[in-house]
C-alpha cells in the first residue's frame, strides 16, 4: 500500500519524531494532518512543510479533538495511514522515597492517561475510519504507535513512563489480531535516546554522555531515523503486530 495519493494523520506532528515523519510522508506523495497541542509549533511546521500539510490542535486523550483531526485528514485525501507520536515524559519518582513516602498516584495516572490511554484513543478512533476504506494491495489502512525502549529497560524512577510504554507494546499484537479481519495493520516503534526538542534543552556534555552509551552508531537517534522506519511500517504489507526497537543496540542501565 503506497503512501502516494493518500492522507495521513500524525499526532505530535508539530515537532520531533512527528514532524520528521510528516516530512517523509509528504516526500512519498502523501498529505498530512499534524495533530498537536502546540498551536505555535503547528503553524510553524505547516509553513515549513507547505500545502501538503494542515495543522489541527488536538489532545490525544480527547475524543472530539481526535475526531476533528481525522475529519481534517480525510478532507485532504483517502485517509489510510496514522502515526501516533504524541506523548509526554514521566517525572522521575521512586515508588517510595527515602522516608518511605509512597509516590504520587495522580502523577502516575497522568502519565498513563496521556501515553497509554491516549494511544488507545487514537487507535480506536482511527481504526473506525480506516475500516471503511476499500482494500488496496491487501490493506484498508495501517497504524504506527510509539512506545519506548523503557518498555523493556525501564530505569529507576521511570515506573509510570515504563508502565505506559509497556502497555503500548503489549497491545500492539492484540490490536493487529483484533483488526486483521478489517485488513488494518498495527505496528509500534520503540525508540531509544532520540535527539528531540526535549533532549535539546540539555547541556552539551549531558547529551554527549547519553550518545556515548549507544553501542553503534555512537550518537543520539535522529528523528528522521524514526520517520524512515515509520514509513516502512506503513507501506510494507507483511509487517504487522511488531514492536521494533530503534536504539542502536542500546540497553538501558538501571539508572
Amino acid at each position: 500500500m503506497n503512501i502516494d495519493g493518500s492522507s495521513a494523520l500524525v499526532t505530535g506532528g508539530a515537532s520531533g519524531l512527528g514532524l520528521a515523519t510528516a516530512r517523509r510522508v509528504i516526500d512519498r506523495g502523501g498529505r498530512v494532518v499534524l495533530a498537536d497541542i502546540s498551536e505555535e509549533q503547528g503553524v510553524k511546521a505547516v509553513a515549513d512543510l507547505g500545502d501538503a500539510a494542515r495543522f489541527v490542535r488536538a489532545d490525544v486523550t480527547d475524543e472530539d479533538s481526535v475526531t476533528a483531526a481525522l475529519d481534517a485528514a480525510r478532507e485532504l485525501g483517502p485517509l489510510r495511514f496514522v502515526v501516533h507520536c504524541a506523548g509526554r515524559g514521566g517525572d522521575r519518582a521512586r515508588i517510595i522515597d527515602r522516608d518511605r513516602t509512597p509516590g504520587e498516584l495522580a502523577t502516575f495516572a497522568e502519565v498513563v492517561r496521556v501515553n497509554l490511554i491516549g494511544s488507545y484513543n487514537v487507535l480506536r478512533l482511527a481504526a473506525a475510519r480506516l475500516s471503511g476504506n476499500d482494500v488496496v494491495d491487501g490493506d484498508r489502512g495501517a497504524v504506527v504507535l510509539t512506545a519506548s525502549v523503557a518498555a523493556f529497560d525501564g530505569q529507576i524512577g521511570q515506573t509510570s513512563y515504563t508502565a505506559a510504554k509497556a502497555g503500548v507494546h503489549g497491545m500492539t499484537l492484540v490490536a493487529a489480531r483484533d483488526l486483521a479481519s478489517w485488513q488494518i495493520r498495527v505496528n509500534t516503534i520503540a525508540p531509544g535516546i532520540m535527539d528531540t526538542p526535549m533532549l535539546g534543552r540539555l547541556r552539551a556534555d549531558i547529551r554527549d554522555g547519553l550518545a556515548a552509551t549507544v553501542p553503534h552508531p555512537g550518537r543520539l537517534g535522529d528523528p528522521d531515523d524514526f520517520a524512515r522506519l515509520a514509513v516502512e511500517l506503513l507501506e510494507n504489507p507483511y509487517l504487522n503486530g511488531q514492536t521494533v526497537r530503534l536504539d542502536g543496540a542500546l540497553r538501558m542501565a538501571p539508572r
